[in-house]
């Protein structure tokens, strides 16, 4: 797909007239061992889409990977490579496209190419977990940065020079990241409008039949009224306290005069409209949090009971076992 310098004829209906550049300005898409096929797809579709809505060629782009021949997504499907990891040019957008295990991914040739491409000051975006591969050169140190919110919580215990938000995309500088999903459609939208004005990057939304253009300030999950199907203040304020609260937890009885209630009216709550009572979702809560540690990072049994609030790693173990019907030790050893 590389080399997409003639300008495509102008498409039929509404269009938006750019001047169009001394050069196209060149994505080179980096594919990771079982990367997303969607946020390659989004990425590129409006890239493709911005070209033929203004009749120019602004936009090129090249697919390259590790051995310069094949890489597979995580659906199983393999795409043919351009080339191997090349020496790029200093106007060059590099776009790391991660997914499934980014840390088996980013190889140590991936991470010596990554630093010295660094090292020539172009554009570096990461889409979905590929913000970890970026952040184990040290390339995201003091900067802001997001992640796709499931690796989130192995992504701060890994890299706490990191300043991790929840956004859907966040620009640092030359670094630049994108939670994953759609929210490459959102981050392309917003360098389009950067680059060549907003009235063109909402064409591309148009033509993707992308009703709602997101920012940099959009959170990357429903809000919790929508995630848990109840639209309930007291109750989403507690929740809220409690997702905040894990390595700390705090009792029902604060947790319900924070919200102005009394602890057996805060009980009728969870059971009214969550059927669980309050300690029992907050243990969910904790055991979820686990669960993404275990799987994500390095950290030892007893630092992820520590990270959950647990002060005991029998106890922990007792509870995870009840949970997830096995043992952390094992939940581990499942997923090396």
């Amino acid at each position: 797909m590389a080399g997409q310098n003639t300008a495509p004829a102008r498409a039929s209906g509404t269009s938006v007239s750019v001047p169009p550049p001394a050069r196209a300005q060149r994505f080179v898409f980096v594919l990771l061992d079982r990367f997303t096929l969607m946020c390659l797809a989004s990425a590129l579709d409006a890239l493709r889409l911005a070209n033929r809505m203004s009749g120019a060629a602004l936009y090129d782009w090249a697919m390259v990977g590790e051995g310069g021949e094949t890489m597979r997504c995580s659906a199983g499907s393999t795409f043919v490579l351009d080339e191997d990891l090349p020496v790029l040019g200093r106007d060059d957008t590099i776009v790391l496209v991660g997914g499934i295990d980014i840390a088996a991914a980013t190889t140590s040739k991936l991470k010596s190419w990554l630093k010295r491409e660094a090292r020539r000051g172009g554009q570096i975006a990461a889409l979905d977990t590929a913000a970890w591969t970026l952040a184990t050169c040290g390339l995201l140190d003091g900067k802001r940065a997001t992640i796709h919110w499931e690796n989130q919580d192995g992504f701060a215990e890994d890299f706490p020079e990191v300043e991790l938000t929840r956004s859907i995309f966040t620009l640092d500088g030359k670094m630049i990241t994108a939670a994953g999903g759609t929210a490459s459609i959102d981050l392309m939208l917003h360098l389009i409008a950067r680059d060549f004005g907003e009235d063109l990057a909402a064409l591309v939304a148009d033509q993707m039949v992308y009703s709602s253009i997101r920012t940099g300030q959009d959170t990357q999950r429903l809000s919790i009224p929508t995630r848990i199907g109840v639209r309930h203040p007291r109750l989403s304020q507690v929740i809220r306290e409690m997702e905040a609260s894990i390595e700390e937890p705090v009792s029902p009885a604060t947790l319900a005069a924070d919200v102005g209630m009394s602890t057996r009216q805060l009980e009728r709550l969870f059971r009214r409209y969550l059927d669980r009572s309050p300690k029992r979702y907050y243990m969910e809560l904790r055991l979820s949090r686990a669960r993404n540690l275990l799987m994500q990072t390095d950290m030892s049994i007893i630092n992820v009971a520590l990270a959950c609030g647990f002060t005991s790693p029998s106890h922990f173990s007792k509870c995870y076992r009840a949970h997830y019907n096995t043992t952390p030790y094992r939940e581990r050893g499942a997923t090396a």
